[in-house]
């Protein structure tokens, strides 16, 4: 038989880029945009390594590339060249795995193990809940490295399950792969709900079908700050979603707590949560409405008001709008507080940045006509640290009010 000529080897995925984007990246910023691009050998595919070199043909980073977004690489590596195999992503999901070590003792089971970008992993988020990892992807370019990932994952957590969730952009192909959001790819979890403990407070978290992960962890470090100022207190935790900042508050000592949201389905597992923690004693009220339209109608008043919305800014077309509405949140939130009062006013928008944000609440409480003084002001917990300003998305202060 004649000889088969071997399929030719496919050469490495080569780009350059713009001086601007150079020079970002040799600053280790992890994106790199389509309109970035100045030249590409040949098309490349999803999850492909791709070599970015800088004007001198020197090799400058390397990354996941992924033909249908706009962000066209995450770059997992850059400076030295360097031979991304499995001894280089065992050691960079090591280094995620000891920066959290001294973090949490034994009574804190849930946490995030791996903060994308920042660890290393653009585009990849790991929380843990118990003895369930959560994996979320947010784009298509990890489908190729995804066995690899959990491989690692499961040497280190052996006997753990592991779920797969994914952001609603690459939904539809995940399905080619055989991928789907929900995807339980090992262990068991039962309905789906696991519960977990924090700071010995036990949470159930929705890992297959909640929100995020199935649970807001990045507010920790706010919730210990909550309990701390709640003893004697009337609480109000106004878009509480599954009550986080409502125990939190309850085993500091306050005196009465309302949970208020507008999704009956988030009321029923702040109430299931309250109930996991029977030594809770405070009285437990779950009210659901629109808060915007609740805070400017009631009349009721309280001892500590957290407002934790949603994003309010989903875009910076929106920023604008989201500053005034965090002004009027905080005036009506302001508003509701008895004499010696706090108010905990939070978010989670990326487009407004921290003193866009403090300023609207600033704003607000002098606008109230009240004397008030800053306690304090916080940002990322440590381990939803932020390495690059896109990622610095949360942001709180507390003022009280004479």
């Amino acid at each position: 038989m004649p000889d088969v000529p071997a399929a030719p080897t496919r050469s490495r995925l080569r780009l350059r880029v713009s001086p601007a984007a150079e020079a970002h990246v040799r600053a280790g910023h992890p994106w790199v945009y389509e309109s970035s691009l100045r030249a590409q050998n040949r098309d490349g595919d999803a999850g492909e390594l791709a070599v970015i070199y800088d004007r001198r043909d020197r090799f400058l980073a390397i990354g996941l590339f992924d033909p249908d977004s706009p962000l066209r690489v995450r770059v997992l590596h850059q400076g030295t060249p360097a031979t991304l195999d499995d001894a280089w992503w065992a050691a960079r999901l090591d280094e995620a795995l000891l920066r959290r070590a001294p973090l949490f003792g034994p009574d804190t089971d849930g946490y995030r193990v791996v903060n994308g970008e920042s660890d290393g992993f653009p585009g990849l988020v790991v929380d843990r809940y118990a003895s369930t990892l959560v994996v979320k992807l947010y784009t298509a370019a990890w489908f190729p490295h995804l066995e690899r990932i959990l491989g690692l994952l499961a040497e280190r957590f052996p006997d753990f399950a592991l779920v797969l969730r994914l952001s609603r952009n690459i939904q539809t192909r995940a399905r080619e792969d055989g991928l789907f959001d929900g995807q339980l790819l090992a262990g068991s979890v039962g309905s789906g709900t696991v519960v977990f403990h924090e700071t010995g407070l036990a949470f159930e978290a929705e890992v297959l079908r909640g929100q995020k992960t199935g649970f807001f962890l990045d507010q920790r470090d706010n919730r210990r700050r909550v309990e701390k100022y709640a003893r004697g207190r009337r609480v109000l935790n106004a878009f509480s979603f599954s009550g986080g900042f409502s125990l939190y508050a309850a085993r500091g000592g306050a005196v009465h707590v309302v949970s208020l949201d507008i999704s009956a389905h988030a009321l029923d597992s702040a109430e299931r949560n309250y109930a996991l923690n029977p030594k809770l004693s405070a009285p437990h009220e779950t009210v659901q409405a629109d808060v915007f339209e609740w805070l400017a109608a009631t009349d009721r008043d309280f001892d500590l008001v957290i407002l934790d919305p949603p994003s309010l800014a989903r875009r910076e077309t929106e920023r604008a709008g989201a500053i005034r509405a965090y002004g009027k949140l905080a005036a009506d939130g302001i508003r509701r507080l008895a004499p010696g009062g706090i108010l905990l006013s939070a978010s989670c928008s990326a487009h407004v940045s921290a003193e866009e944000f403090w300023d609207a609440v600033h704003d607000a409480a002098t606008r109230s006509g009240r004397t008030w003084r800053e306690l304090h002001t916080s940002q990322h917990a440590p381990d939803h640290h932020a390495t690059f300003p896109e990622a610095q998305y949360l942001k709180a202060i507390f003022i009280q009010f004479d």
